[in-house]
């Protein structure tokens, strides 16, 4: 069974993808699953209900113009937005349109922008490509036993049952194979 912040995060990912398609509904849905969040980073910042809700509005008006810019590789929905509503916020900051009672722009800065940062983003993308490459270096069994445990979230029994081979059996294959794929993980480093 998977979480529901996977789910919430799998549907709001298809109503971006949608939004990005011209459907008005997704918008609504995006909307109805994130003002709230993203209300509270404006408020923050601008330190004014009315500031952080017309900076609220700004953002879903430019969602509504740009959410094919989205994309799905580089961060979740909710960072993705979570960072658009910071700048929105202190692009207003910036240009003086708030009324009074906005923090500093140096004060925004360190508003949580959970995203990964792109060097982050580009060392994982390569550990993963690492990880796929050693994997296909493995013997059949050991490699199909590994990523149904590790990708696949079964357990040893499980994969063992399937296969029809004893659970020691099942338990040596994939002790060997996460071995050699350390060993290789380690060479490619």
């Amino acid at each position: 069974m998977r979480p529901a912040s996977s789910d919430a995060r799998e549907k709001l990912r298809a109503a971006m993808a949608r939004l990005a398609g011209g459907d008005r509904q997704a918008l609504e849905e995006i909307y109805r699953s994130t003002s709230a969040k993203l209300f509270g980073i404006c408020l923050r910042i601008l330190k004014d209900e009315k500031e952080a809700e017309d900076a609220l509005q700004d953002v879903y008006i430019n969602l509504w113009r740009r959410a094919d810019r989205y994309d799905p590789e580089r961060a979740s929905p909710i960072s993705w937005l979570a960072t658009f509503a910071r700048n929105r916020a202190v692009d207003r900051l910036r240009v003086g349109k708030v009324r009074g009672g906005g923090v500093a722009e140096e004060e925004a800065a360190p508003v949580a922008d959970r995203a990964p940062l792109a060097d982050s983003l580009m060392i994982d993308a390569e550990r993963d490509a690492r990880v796929h490459s050693c994997l296909e270096t493995l013997d059949e069994k050991p490699r199909k036993a590994i990523r149904t445990a590790f990708f696949g979230g079964q357990t040893y029994a499980q994969i063992a049952e399937a296969d029809g081979v004893p659970l020691g059996t099942m338990k040596s294959w994939v002790r060997r194979g996460l071995q050699k794929l350390k060993t290789c993980m380690e060479r490619g480093e």
